[in-house]
C-alpha cells in the first residue's frame, strides 16, 4: 500500500494511553525501546502494573519531570525513569533470567514490520541498516508470555507495515498476539489480521485500503 492516512491519526501518547487501559492488574510487563516507554506515563499509582526495563529494573514509573531527573535512573533506551514504591534494582542476568524464564506476562515492543502469522521485524531494515544487532527483542519476543505492537500504519513512504509475509530481517517468528496503531487495534489469530477497533472517524474499509494483508471483521 502506498496512500496516505485519509484522516486524522492518533498521537504516540494516545497509542500509549490505549495500550495502558487494555493491561490487566498485576501483570509485569517489559516496555520496548522507543514509543512503548510512553505506556508507563498512563498507569496511574492506583493500579498495580510492575513495568520491567531489561537493563535491571522491576517497577519503573512515568517520565520524571524534566528538573528531577536522577542521572543513576535509566532504561534499556538511556532514558531517565522514576521508581515506583517497592521497585527492585536487579542484575542484568537476573533481568535476563526473567525474560527467557517465561515470567513477562507482555511485552510491548515497536515495529518496522509485522506479518498476519504473528512474525516480527524490529531491529533492521536491511544490509544498509546501521543496527548492530537484534539485541534483547530476540528474548523477549521469544520469552514473554505476549507479545503487543506499537507501531504506526504505514512507514514514512506510505508502505502498510501490516504485511502478509515480512521483508525485513525477522525479530521473532510468531510471537506477535496484538497491533497498536495510529488507526486501528488489531489482533493476529489463526484466521489472520482481525481489526478489533478502528480509530474515530475511520471505517473498516480505510484500515483495510492501508492494510498489505487481508483483513477480516472479529
Amino acid at each position: 500500500m502506498s496512500a496516505a492516512i485519509p484522516l486524522k491519526t492518533l498521537s504516540r501518547d494516545a497509542m500509549a494511553a490505549r495500550i495502558a487501559s487494555d493491561i490487566p492488574e498485576g501483570w509485569v510487563v517489559n516496555l520496548g525501546i522507543g514509543a512503548p516507554t510512553l505506556v508507563a506515563n498512563h498507569v496511574p499509582a492506583t493500579r498495580e502494573v510492575i513495568f520491567h526495563s531489561e537493563n535491571g529494573v522491576l517497577g519503573v514509573g512515568p517520565a520524571p519531570a524534566p528538573h528531577h531527573t536522577n542521572p543513576w535512573l535509566i532504561n534499556a533506551g538511556k532514558q531517565h525513569i522514576t521508581l515506583r514504591d517497592g521497585a527492585s534494582i536487579i542484575g542484568h542476568a537476573d533481568s535476563f533470567a526473567i525474560i527467557r524464564g517465561g515470567h513477562l506476562d507482555l511485552a510491548v515492543l515497536g515495529g518496522y514490520e509485522v506479518a498476519q502469522n504473528g512474525d516480527l521485524a524490529n531491529w533492521s531494515t536491511g544490509p544498509d541498516d546501521i543496527a548492530p544487532g537484534v539485541g534483547g527483542a530476540m528474548d523477549l519476543g521469544a520469552g514473554a508470555k505476549r507479545v503487543w505492537i506499537l507501531m504506526d500504519h504505514v512507514s514514512k513512504s506510505g508502505a502498510s507495515k501490516l504485511v502478509e509475509k515480512c521483508s525485513y530481517p525477522l525479530t521473532a517468528l510468531g510471537s506477535v498476539t496484538r497491533v497498536y496503531t495510529n488507526i486501528a487495534v488489531i489482533d493476529i489469530t489463526a484466521r489472520g489480521f482481525v481489526l478489533c477497533e478502528a480509530a474515530p472517524g475511520l471505517s473498516f474499509e480505510d484500515i483495510q485500503n492501508h492494510t498489505e494483508a487481508k483483513l477480516h471483521l472479529p
